[in-house]
């Protein structure tokens, strides 16, 4: 049955509103939003004191509630597809690690064949980081699995992804990669370009070759330079690109968030997590991917050094941060957590904003940007 949302503010795709009523069709799909002059006669659900958004799209998360995509079997990743609705995610990009070539065709064809199964969460594609990524920055991931780039292995992937294979992050200083991003572009695939020792001239010849994104922006590349620029500079001057950014204030400092916000601009900014199998979960022993992690105060390094591994952030909190810090208003946080991933990931028509005849999936939000509840296809599935 067709319903209406009442609620003191909702942020459409290009407008926020004050009041008013927000259509759900007995499709699961969006409708009309109608101003607070036009009431309708149909049922209403009243949501006083409260905000509407579109649900929240992380296109970089590895995993969470101690699954990981790199080793859950399908029951596995449903968890975290349920558990992200706790979140506020609706939409999401699976995303592996460097591995062998033969565990990452084996993790596509499971995706491949469970597709649309997920009871959570929507699996709107994969994320592939790494991996053809330099040693130097390894971070994290595996340098014995690091390769120069080619296209005839990432189609056998693709292939046996049945097309879900969406994303891939890579170095672009890898010998043949600005002749893999152009081919990988033609076939629809979106590059980021991430996990670099890559100079600015290195990072804009891979973005001029067709690359559109920064991997966790600042994590896994050289410091910005003035003197000898690097693709952290790349990052923060090149036009028309998206630059992923961790907000939660220990892999990105709030100065450094800001000045990268403020240098491109709320439109090119994609919050992600980056949450590995220790997100939802309290501190202790890890792993992510083959490496072991420990997690403590919030942060997830590795246990033979001290570098971050991964995050334990969930993306409400995210949204939340930015506008705790002061950087930038509810409007267009919300905005960094759902429209902007989505069009990255040239996933829009599907997610990341409320429009007619997309997908019912939207939160309700406390005005102090905490989550309220979540709904998927109209229906309420998760309270907080």
């Amino acid at each position: 049955m067709t319903y209406y949302i009442h609620a003191d503010k909702f942020f459409l795709e290009n407008r926020t509103e004050n009041g008013g009523y927000l259509e759900i069709q007995d499709n699961g799909k969006f409708g009309f939003y109608y101003p607070e002059t036009e009431k309708p006669a149909d049922k209403i659900v009243d949501y006083p004191g409260k905000w509407v958004a579109p649900g929240y799209v992380d296109t970089h998360i590895h995993g969470s509630l101690r699954e990981d995509v790199m080793k859950s079997d399908w029951d596995g990743i449903n968890k975290i597809s349920k558990g992200l609705l706790s979140a506020g995610v609706t939409s999401w990009l699976p995303t592996t690690i460097t591995a062998a070539s033969a565990t990452l065709t084996r993790i596509c064809k499971m995706f491949a064949a469970h597709k649309g199964e997920e009871e959570g969460a929507k699996i709107q594609g994969i994320h592939f980081e790494g991996p053809f990524f330099t040693e130097e920055h390894a971070g994290a991931e595996n340098p014995k699995y690091m390769m120069d780039p080619s296209i005839d292995e990432f189609n056998k992937w693709l292939e046996a992804s049945d097309g879900m294979l969406k994303k891939i992050s890579m170095a672009p200083e890898r010998k043949g990669s600005k002749e893999f991003i152009r081919e990988a572009v033609k076939e629809g695939i979106v590059v980021s370009l991430g996990h670099s020792s890559a100079t600015f001239d290195e990072a804009v010849s891979g973005i001029e070759a067709g690359a559109s994104m920064f991997t966790h922006t600042f994590n896994g590349m050289p410091d910005p330079m003035h003197h000898t620029p690097s693709i952290s500079n790349a990052a923060m001057a090149m036009h028309n690109v998206t630059d992923e950014l961790i907000c939660d204030g220990h892999h990105v400092q709030e100065p450094m968030a800001r000045a990268l916000i403020n240098a491109v601009g709320p439109e090119h900014i994609a919050l992600i997590t980056d949450c590995m199998e220790a997100g939802m979960m309290p501190d202790g022993d890890y792993m992510l991917g083959e490496l072991p992690v420990y997690v403590k105060d919030g942060m997830a390094c590795l246990k033979d050094g001290d570098n971050l591994a991964g995050s334990i952030l969930q993306l409400k909190d995210g949204v939340k941060n930015v506008v705790d810090w002061n950087i930038v208003d509810p409007e267009k946080a919300i905005m960094m957590g759902s429209y902007v991933p989505a069009r990255s990931a040239h996933i829009l028509d599907r997610c990341g904003s409320i429009k007619p005849d997309k997908d019912a999936d939207f939160l309700i939000l406390n005005p102090d940007m905490t989550l309220s509840e979540t709904y998927l296809n109209g229906e309420s599935k998760y309270k907080a």
